[in-house]
């Protein structure tokens, strides 16, 4: 089948009539039928058939349709990837980031960029691992802040700096504390969990594994600042990054970290053949630094 005729087949199987599938394409109904018989004939059996008057798809056709799906989505990839060249530039800065990056941390390091680069622009979008990952290839970004993003062949990373998980929950949850919280302690309570959230959720799940450590997850999320919204709301205990727990801290609510501590880094990651601008290079020296002033407590 030539790229034409899956066009067509998938139009029609989509639109479920010959007209329908003219009128989509923007071209006459006779030109449909006639190359969905050429494809019919190229392939050598039937892909519609006439039942009570409309077209049904044969088994055949359902087949092909679930491999033109991922045809047709590759293509729009492939759309997607050449609109978003088209619009890059050193002087504009395309960004992603985890979104608990975006409540607090970036925003200042925005900021901050801003009053010495005012004619520096920015597309900023938050999004999760994964998804990260497909921006930058896509090329709809040009620039991710990751938590602990995982390896892949076509991505560079850089460290920006560590961080940690700490422990947010209602003052007098727990017996007289130190500096940190033993990860035991967590051991029977209630505890809004962030295991959806990708990598760094598995460095939760993997220590209370070293550590046999088993707390009831009452909600899963993906999302660190739902979880700490909601451990305000319900007065409940959340292990969440410290960069979201400064930003979500109140008067009765106490955050530590934890003993051991559950480490993770940021880094800033591009493709591997596309270095960054010089402008993001100068965006990512303030950006280090915002976070460093974050986890030494400055403003």
């Amino acid at each position: 089948m030539r790229f034409r005729h899956i066009e067509i087949f998938h139009s029609v199987y989509t639109n479920g009539s010959i007209s329908g599938a003219a009128r989509a394409l923007g071209v006459s109904q006779p030109s449909v039928s006639k190359m969905l018989r050429h494809a019919e004939d190229q392939l050598g059996f039937a892909l519609f058939r006439l039942v009570r008057g409309r077209l049904a798809p044969t088994d055949e056709a359902h087949a092909l349709f679930r491999e033109a799906g991922d045809v047709f989505e590759r293509l729009a990839s492939l759309q997607h990837t050449a609109r978003n060249l088209a619009q890059a530039g050193g002087g504009h800065i395309r960004m992603g980031m985890v979104p608990s990056l975006a409540l607090d941390v970036v925003p200042q390091a925005l900021a901050r960029f801003r009053r010495d680069h005012p004619r520096v622009t920015f597309e900023v979008h938050t999004h999760h691992h994964d998804d990260l990952v497909r921006s930058l290839i896509e090329r709809e970004t040009d620039l991710a802040i990751a938590y602990t993003p995982p390896p892949h062949p076509r991505l560079a990373r850089t460290v920006l700096t560590e961080g940690e998980l700490v422990v947010m929950f209602p003052k007098g949850s727990f017996v007289a504390t130190g500096e940190r919280l033993p990860l035991t302690a967590l051991t029977g309570k209630d505890v809004i969990g962030v295991a959806a959230t990708g990598p760094i959720g598995d460095v939760l799940t993997a220590a209370a594994a070293r550590e046999g450590v088993a707390f009831r997850e009452t909600v899963s999320v993906q999302t660190f600042f739902i979880a700490a919204r909601l451990a305000q709301l319900e007065r409940g205990i959340t292990v969440i990054d410290e960069f979201t727990a400064r930003a979500w801290r109140s008067d009765d609510f106490t955050v530590l970290p934890t003993d051991p501590p559950l480490g993770f880094t940021i880094s800033h990651v591009t493709l591997e053949d596309r270095p960054p601008s010089r402008a993001a290079r100068q965006f990512l020296a303030v950006l280090a630094q915002v976070l460093a002033d974050s986890r030494s407590g400055h403003p």
